[in-house]
């Protein structure tokens, strides 16, 4: 009954605070935001969402008053379970989605956490300049969540991921105070880069309420290759051919047989979807540079075995490429009921030898999986889908998840390059840090959350002794 009181005490205080339209807790409301891009699922008891950053750290000090838990959420496209509710206060940011200010003489931009990627991303190029970090998710994911998780995606290899181009950041601390760190500038090293160290920390350490991001002139052209192969492990050396040659794409992204044939079901885009693997690839620069680099990746794929090599030759068949990468998770979920999405990444050089270790895996698990990912920095996506209510494959399905796991560790990699570790993860995390680095992780979060209420159940788990 106290609780129950509690929360009743805090929904009135979050509605003075926000306003009446602003917040709700009855389950017709709340179950929408349940859900994330994960098979996982967690219920709120308060939604609310705040307009401004004052907002946000009066809401987040009320909830600290009371101790009542609150998890910070952007567009819920994360694929951990990073932005779902133990229950408490759900703060979703969505309404705050201006972009305050693009700067094209100082190359930067000023947004809110709720401006989606791919508006910022069309805003930055009608000046002419460039907001590389793209996740699949890009036309619906918020750059909030994105710099929570330190999001990657396509454009990695070259141009590098979300903490690359954060100068600056306003956050909340759970107790309500607001924080400005960092800035307008490329160099900054003034005491020490907490802008870097809110970035990744999956909504643990404080609420973004701003952030001044980095921008860069754009490519004057761009050109996209389609590579086929009748063998994985020949897609993945020509990722090391290319690299060697010193060529560096703009993006390089792998798929295997299975998501291939899986997105030409979904999208019927007249894909070779008799194929054992497939890359797509952009090359990028001045329209000669571009064009030069394509020629050069065709021909090293072609070296590397590729059974055909196609070069876009308007902006609709490039398109057309890229849209079989950004759907393959979404033509999963059409196939089984239940997905598991991993996100591990090895060294380049590493590749082909993970490749070989998730067949072996996927053959002696006796499991579906599909393979697809950023190829040229070594981030792979093994998805595996299945029958929740098949007890015998759901077993198979764990012990795939930890042999994947360990594979990349062995080979110096990691368990996750980019969607962070969230609840899914969590069990596994004493598998790839000493226990000195996870208690002064756990400290550094005690300074920041000393009640423990911000974002709980994230990063930090029970172990899974598998």
């Amino acid at each position: 009954m106290g609780n129950k009181r509690r929360l009743e005490r805090l929904q009135r205080r979050l509605q003075q605070i926000v306003g009446h339209d602003f917040v709700f807790s009855c389950p017709e409301d709340t179950i929408p935001y349940s859900f994330d891009a994960t098979y996982a699922e967690g219920r709120p008891e308060i939604v609310v969402l705040p307009g401004t950053a004052a907002e946000v750290a009066a809401v987040l000090a009320a909830a600290y008053e009371e101790e009542v838990p609150l998890t910070p959420r952007g567009a819920g496209t994360g694929l951990s379970g990073g932005a779902l509710a133990v229950g408490g206060v759900l703060l979703v940011l969505t309404r705050m989605h201006r972009i305050l200010e693009l700067n094209k003489q100082s190359l930067y931009a000023v947004v809110e956490p709720g401006v989606v990627t791919a508006e910022l991303q069309r805003a930055a190029a009608r000046k002419r300049l460039f907001y590389p970090p793209d996740p699949s998710s890009a036309e619906v994911c918020t750059i909030g969540g994105n710099i929570a998780e330190n999001a990657g995606g396509a454009h990695g290899f070259k141009y590098g991921v979300t903490r690359d181009y954060l100068l600056g950041l306003e956050f909340a601390l759970p107790s309500g105070e607001l924080i400005t760190t960092g800035g307008y500038t490329v160099k900054n090293v003034t005491g020490y880069d907490l802008s870097r160290l809110l970035c990744g920390s999956e909504g643990t350490l404080g609420v973004i309420t701003k952030a001044v991001l980095r921008l860069i002139p754009a490519p004057e052209a761009r050109r996209t290759i389609l590579a086929v192969f009748a063998a994985f492990e020949a897609a993945a050396e020509a990722v090391s051919r290319i690299i060697d040659a010193g060529v560096v794409p703009a993006a390089f992204e792998i798929m295997d047989r299975a998501a291939v044939r899986c997105v030409e079901r979904y999208l019927r885009l007249g894909l070779p979807a008799n194929t054992a693997a497939f890359i797509v690839a952009e090359t990028d620069g001045y329209e000669d540079t571009a064009a030069r680099l394509a020629r050069e990746v065709a021909a090293l794929c072609r070296k590397a075995g590729a059974q055909e090599v196609r070069v876009a030759q308007t902006s609709a068949e490039a398109e057309a490429f890229w849209r079989a990468r950004r759907s393959v998770s979404a033509a999963l979920a059409r196939l089984k009921p239940f997905k598991v999405g991993e996100d591990i990444a090895v060294p380049l050089g590493r590749m082909p030898e993970l490749v070989n270790r998730l067949q072996a895996i996927r053959e002696q698990e006796n499991i579906d999986m599909v393979v697809f990912g950023h190829a040229a920095d070594g981030n792979l996506h093994p998805n595996i889908i299945a029958n929740p209510r098949d007890g015998e494959e759901m077993k198979r399905v764990r012990r795939a998840m930890v042999r994947i796991f360990d594979a990349a560790l062995e080979l110096g990699g990691t368990l996750s390059g980019e969607h962070g570790i969230g609840t899914l993860k969590a069990p596994y995390l004493h598998r790839a840090l000493s226990p000195a680095a996870a208690d002064l992780m756990q400290r550094i979060k005690a300074v920041f959350d000393p009640k423990g209420l911000l974002n709980p159940g994230k990063i930090w788990a029970d172990r899974d002794e598998t």
